[in-house]
């Protein structure tokens, strides 16, 4: 029934009912009931939906005002001298050591002549190499003799290479450093990728400027012909141009370094979101998420050190900057340490300029930093030294800080001077179970370093690889020692047994598999002398690794042959005949062996999970071990945080 005709029915009916208001209501009820049913030509009306609770005002996302994570450069920069207006009559000295120069260098004194015929030319092996620049206040008896002999040839121009890896180019650099410090002009050569590292070597050592003419590729992968044409073609003009042309404004700003006002300002404010954008931005981030550094969280860590806020921990190569215990704490927040840290981060600090754990940080063989802990302040904060140690999150928080601190607090970026050709996976921290030394008897090796048994170290190291970890499946000491001197000799060698002879090596261990081997030997220095007598690679393997696949070095073993190589290397390196080991399952007798360790560059950790019999051996670089330096009122500070006193986890 269509809608007007109900309308109609009901009117007439009220009308039939009058003034009776009771009658009035029964129509209505009767024909309501009329109304409210749906015509028989009509389309169901859809529900209306319930109106939906009006949202709330999105919050606000707070914003932070934060500090700055970089330490302050300690070296002046230096006021550069004209560049020349031509090489006419000028003494230009072409030097360095690195990847294929004697190929490139003859070329360039032959360019240098052709163009310029007064000009004079001083190579090599007249003059010598300044090595890489020492730094502010250090005395280097080599960089010292290059720049006398600079001022005695009288020299006008330095042209400086190769830079082909992450640790040539600060060498070959260290050259035009040297020359640019007495008024000369130079020019350092380098690969792509390398031209960045040279430049920020030539700035954290206060030379502003520094001109580079990139090669256009590897240069180890050219052929002869290659090089001298690439050299003709592309890194002669570079090199005139850089000699020649004045140095602008524009690359005096560039090159300006430094800061001022108080560290403590804050440097940016913003959202989480924001502050790491811009930290990742401003290379102060790995990437990854990190705490804000606020300027109160920062103070909280304070507390928990005896310096003062502002003391010099370090002054750290290689952008020498001066890192005080408040940059020590901006980077502690930001890694997610927690305050009571503060003492191991400023020992780890501390050894982040040891020369000898950064030698080869630079490397394109990409070494990875990392540290271990000794003693019983590691116990008491619950860094762990068990099963799965280096993902629990005390352990995580300590080596994302040293991740950060390279960057910050040393100056190294990958891609500018971490030259790791493939990067690098994050640094990590281990702990040695002291205990579990003194339950086999051996000394943890913080005692063996010097250290009292319940003193706090920390231990800073390097490595090519987390390893490839080996169970044992014998109890006899002497065949896991032999397993152990096969990993060594044949699996963990540097870059294949082509780099240098002998390379240092953590070995990691657990307490079943020490347990053995104390059974026999009993001490670590007893089973790596041991192991240095067994560990011996054949003359033949170490040869052709280190004549194909010399780092730096000339191709194809330059003027010899293989077979003449071998002599060479059975010479200088130590080559005896000796009894061939049982894993070769060879039907000689004896093999022309050189040894691959050395004395005291084998670090043995008792560390890990006590349930397996496991040995990890990890090749790398050597170690710095410092001492962790607690605050005179640590107990107190402990207790309130719920700590158990520390003498609690001294080892008996």
């Amino acid at each position: 029934m269509s809608s007007p005709i109900r309308t109609l029915i009901l009117t007439c009916l009220l009308a039939l009912a009058g003034g009776n208001l009771f009658a009035q209501r029964i129509v209505c009820d009767a024909t309501c009931k009329l109304a409210d049913a749906p015509a028989a030509d009509a389309v169901p009306a859809k529900p209306k939906p319930k109106a939906a609770a009006p949202k709330p005002a999105p919050k606000e996302e707070p914003g932070f005002a934060v500090v700055s994570p970089v330490g302050r450069s300690s070296v002046e920069m230096i006021t550069q001298a004209p560049r020349l207006e031509t090489l006419d009559g000028k003494t230009v000295a072409v030097v360095g050591v690195s990847f294929m120069t004697k190929v490139t260098h003859p070329e360039i004194k032959r360019l240098i002549l052709a163009n310029y015929p007064t000009a004079k030319v001083i190579l090599l092996d007249e003059i010598g190499i300044a090595g890489p620049y020492p730094a502010p206040g250090v005395t280097r008896k080599l960089k010292e003799e290059f720049q006398e002999k600079l001022r005695s040839m009288k020299v006008d121009a330095i042209i400086s290479g190769n830079g082909g890896c992450g640790l040539c180019t600060p060498k070959e650099t260290g050259s035009c450093i040297a020359a640019e410090y007495l008024g000369i002009p130079s020019v350092i050569i380098a690969g792509p990728g390398f031209a960045g590292q040279a430049r920020y070597t030539a700035l954290n050592n206060g030379v502003p400027v520094m001109r580079v003419a990139e090669y256009p590729g590897a240069f180890a992968t050219h052929t002869t012909d290659e090089l001298i044409k690439n050299t003709r073609e592309i890194l002669w003009p570079q090199i005139v141009d850089a000699l020649t042309r004045p140095i602008s404004d524009e690359e005096r700003s560039a090159g300006e370094n430094g800061g001022k006002g108080d560290i403590r300002d804050d440097a940016f404010y913003g959202t989480v979101d924001e502050i790491n954008a811009y930290f990742t931005e401003m290379k102060w981030s790995d990437g990854m998420p990190i705490v804000p550094p606020t300027f109160e969280k920062v103070e909280s860590f304070l507390k928990y050190t005896g310096m003062k806020w502002d003391e010099t921990v370090a002054v750290l190569p290689i952008a020498h900057r001066n890192t005080t215990v408040w940059h020590v704490a901006v980077n502690a927040v930001m890694a997610g340490c927690k305050p009571e840290y503060m003492p191991i981060l400023i020992a780890l600090t501390k050894g982040l300029g040891d020369p000898n754990f950064r030698r080869t940080l630079a490397s394109t063989h990409a070494w990875i930093p990392y540290c271990w802990l000794n003693g019983p302040v590691a116990r008491q904060l619950g860094i762990d030294s068990g099963q799965g140690q280096i993902n629990e999150a005390a352990n995580v928080a300590v080596g994302r800080f040293m991740n950060l601190a390279l960057m910050n607090l040393c100056g190294y970026y990958v891609k500018q001077d971490r030259m790791g050709t493939f990067g690098y996976p994050m640094s990590w921290c281990l702990v040695e179970d002291d205990a579990a030394c003194k339950r086999i008897g051996w000394d943890p090796y913080h005692v063996r370093a010097g250290f009292d048994l319940n003193e706090s170290v920390i231990t800073l190291g390097s490595t090519l690889l987390w390893g490839n970890n080996m169970a044992p499946s014998t109890t006899n000491p002497q065949k896991l020692m032999e397993l152990l001197a096969w990993d060594i000799s044949e699996r963990s060698q540097f870059a294949l047994g082509s780099g240098r002879q002998f390379t240092f090596r953590t070995i990691l261990m657990t307490e079943p598999v020490a347990s053995i081997l104390a059974s026999k030997y009993k001490s670590p220095q007893a089973l790596e002398k041991v192991l240095i007598d067994e560990s011996r690679r054949p003359v033949k393997e170490r040869a052709f690794a280190n004549y194909y696949a010399n780092p730096g070095g000339a191709k194809d073993g330059g003027q010899h042959n293989l077979r003449q190589y071998q002599g060479h290397i059975r010479r200088d390196e130590g080559g005896e005949m000796t009894p061939t080991p049982e894993w070769y399952d060879s039907p000689e007798s004896e093999q022309l062996t050189i040894p691959t360790m050395k004395r005291g560059m084998t670090a043995f950790l008792i560390t890990g999970n006590a349930a397996r019999n496991k040995v990890q051996t990890m090749p790398g670089g050597g170690y710095a071990s410092i001492r962790i330096e607690l605050p005179s009122n640590w107990n107190a500070l402990m207790a309130e945080l719920g700590y158990r006193p520390l003498k609690e986890f001294f080892c008996k």
